[in-house]
């Protein structure tokens, strides 16, 4: 949702009208927010004043995932889409909101829970089958391509090989960049959901993934 320190409005916009599209053929969307550069500048910011409690970092990030939930909510509900009126604060009042809207959009939860596992619960709650991840590379490799240029993209990979590169379920603390939350990928792999990974910022694939065609980034299937 944010690019440098300002809300990217045009981003904004073209992410809502892809998702508002996608339900006019009666798909039922949830989206799961993160905090972006608001969670780390704020979380940066608590921590500049002393805070270095985990527990109380991750509040600072959760607030901040729930006012972008805000800002992405209004868009929708502007252009006309049956989006809820209220953005959930537990993965179960979302999956309960989906029973009579099309969209539902929340942040955060809890501390010790990135808003990936959130996505990744919601999914469960939600008795779907698969989850998407948009993030900030275009795949999963087998090390950070921003410190590796050297990183091998994977196309198709499975849960347990994802689970080998991102390591054990282990809370790391609010504002780490990992390509998928651990402990998301153990919920994942726990009630077998299929995961997609691509970049948020590249608007086309969303399109394709939500249309069920084929878009550039890494399908995890199920074990």
């Amino acid at each position: 949702m944010y690019d440098g320190s300002e809300i990217d409005d045009e981003w904004v916009v073209a992410a809502s009208e892809i998702i508002a599209n996608a339900t006019a053929t009666g798909t039922k969307i949830g989206i799961v927010i993160g905090g972006g550069y608001l969670a780390r500048t704020n979380i940066s910011n608590a921590k500049m004043s002393g805070i270095t409690d985990t527990f109380d970092l991750d509040l600072v990030g959760i607030e901040a995932t729930r006012n972008n939930a805000e800002t992405f909510r209004s868009v929708l509900k502007d252009r006309m889409a049956n989006v809820a009126e209220l953005v959930p604060t537990t993965t179960e009042e979302a999956a309960e909101l989906l029973k009579t809207h099309q969209i539902v959009v929340m942040g955060g939860t809890v501390p010790g829970h990135t808003t990936d596992a959130v996505s990744i619960n919601l999914a469960v709650h939600s008795n779907a089958t698969w989850c998407t991840i948009a993030t900030n590379v275009d795949f999963v490799y087998d090390k950070a391509p921003q410190n590796n240029p050297n990183a091998i993209p994977f196309d198709n990979m499975n849960l347990s090989d994802l689970q080998a590169i991102v390591g054990p379920p282990e809370h790391q603390g609010a504002g780490p960049n990992v390509v998928i939350d651990p402990i998301g990928v153990q919920v994942a792999i726990d009630n077998d959901i299929e995961l997609a990974l691509l970049n948020g910022r590249k608007l086309e694939n969303l399109a394709k993934r939500l249309a069920g065609e084929s878009f550039r980034g890494t399908i995890i299937e199920v074990n």
